[in-house]
C-alpha cells in the first residue's frame, strides 16, 4: 500500500475524532516535516483514567492491522498501542499528565521552535542524521552539540528564550 500524507492517514482512520475525549496532539517527525520512510505517526493524550482509554482505543481500533496494545510499568502506568494503517505504524499513548507536561510534548515543542529559528540549514542538518539512522532527538542533540542524554538535554532547552535558541544555533554555526 502506498503512503498517504499522515493527515491523510489520520483522517482515514479517525484518529483525533474517536479519541477527542482524550484531548490528542499529534507529534514526533511528520508534523515537524522530519519523517523518513520508518517514521511512525504519534499521538499523545491526556487519559487520567487508563481504563477508559483502553477501552476506548479498543473499541476503535482493535480491528486494525498489526494491532497491539500494552500499559507501560511506570508510575502513572500509560498505556500504549499501535496499528497500521494508510501505510503507516499509529501509535497511541495516553498518561495520566496534562499533554504540556508529558515528555513527547514537550520534546515536540522544543524541536518546533529550534526548526523554526535555525532555518533550512539546520533542518538539512537534523534530517542528514535522521537518513543515517538516527532518531529524532539524538539527531537535534548531535547537530546541536548537546552532551549526555539527548532526551535530557532537549529538555533542558524548553525554558529557554529565542534569543538564547538562536544563540546556541549560531554558535554551532546555523545562523
Amino acid at each position: 500500500m502506498d503512503r498517504s500524507h499522515y493527515l491523510e492517514a489520520l483522517e482515514k482512520t479517525g484518529v483525533l475524532p474517536k479519541l477527542a475525549a482524550f484531548n490528542p496532539h499529534v507529534v514526533g517527525t511528520p508534523p515537524l516535516g522530519l519523517d523518513i520512510p520508518t517514521s511512525d505517526i504519534d499521538v499523545v493524550c491526556f487519559a487520567p483514567d487508563a481504563d477508559a482509554f483502553a477501552c476506548a482505543i479498543w473499541n476503535a481500533f482493535s480491528t486494525q492491522a498489526n494491532f497491539r496494545m500494552w500499559q507501560k510499568i511506570k508510575l502513572d502506568r500509560p498505556v500504549v498501542a499501535s496499528f497500521a494503517a494508510a501505510g503507516w505504524t499509529i501509535e497511541l499513548f495516553g498518561q495520566a499528565s496534562p499533554i504540556s507536561e508529558q515528555y513527547g510534548w514537550r520534546h515536540f515543542i522544543v524541536e518546533q521552535r529550534l526548526l523554526a529559528l535555525g532555518g533550512d540549514i539546520f533542518r538539512a542538518a537534523v534530517m542528514a542524521r535522521r537518513n543515517n539512522g538516527m532518531k529524532t532527538e539524538p539527531a537535534f542533540a548531535a547537530v546541536l552539540g548537546l552532551d549526555g542524554d539527548p532526551y535530557q538535554a532537549l529538555l533542558s532547552l524548553e525554558g529557554c528564550l529565542d534569543m538564547e535558541l538562536t544563540a546556541l544555533l549560531k554558535d554551532q554555526g546555523f545562523s
